[in-house]
């Protein structure tokens, strides 16, 4: 029987796109560069900010300060309006209750910033729903390295066998392949079916209903 999920955050638990949008072009703007849409934006999230921000600015001729500065602007544009137009993905919050209902442990593991991670798990959610929330922190690899998911399934208490991760993008079935998990990928979020097939997810879902059905498998 599983007996944890681990979840990955943006895409997967909360549409968070135009909020990470607006703040990011906001400093986009502010350093004179080309602002994004929303669907370009998708293609861009998912292995952390620098990652984000190296994105968003491919093709610009730019320094490193510059660089630097366009992060320092988003993180805080992004604290300030984090809550603003994010939303809860349908049926998300009845599927994380259910297991815990069922005796499985939740887990939050993002590449989001470990503040911008507990404070947007906090505000959405409450931090009491999960047994570990964690964001990505200094000296710990980004996904898709496997160390934190590991240390994740370590502080549980449980084996890689009894753990499903659930999450939205490439970056997410890359980890959960890596730390020998079995992976759900979700059609909700930031990436399509064709990345998820190509990735090698266990599961595709449309319906978070369903994570509780293979977890009870």
């Amino acid at each position: 029987m599983i007996k944890a999920v681990i979840f990955d955050l943006d895409g997967t638990l909360l549409d968070t796109i135009d909020d990470i949008t607006d703040s990011l072009n906001i400093a986009l703007a502010g350093g004179g560069f080309k602002t994004h849409t929303a669907a370009e934006m998708k293609m861009f999230v998912g292995s952390g900010v620098d990652v984000l921000v190296r994105r968003a600015l491919a093709g610009a001729p730019c320094t490193d300060e510059q660089v630097s500065g366009v992060k320092a602007r988003y993180m805080e544009e992004y604290a300030a309006r984090r809550t603003v137009k994010t939303r809860v993905y349908d049926g998300v919050i009845q599927a994380i209750d259910e297991l815990k209902e069922l005796g499985v442990k939740t887990a939050v593991l993002s590449n989001k910033p470990q503040r911008d991670t507990l404070k947007t798990v906090a505000h959405f959610f409450t931090l009491a729903r999960f047994d570990l929330v964690l964001g990505q922190r200094e000296g710990i690899p980004a996904k898709p390295d496997p160390a934190a998911l590991c240390g994740i399934i370590k502080e549980l208490g449980v084996d890689k066998e009894e753990c499903l991760f659930v999450g939205d993008s490439d970056v997410d079935m890359k980890t959960a392949k890596n730390a020998g998990v079995k992976k759900i990928g979700v059609l909700w979020g930031f990436r399509d079916r064709q990345v998820l097939e190509e990735n090698s997810a266990d599961y595709i879902i449309d319906k978070a209903s369903r994570i509780v059905e293979i977890a009870k498998k």
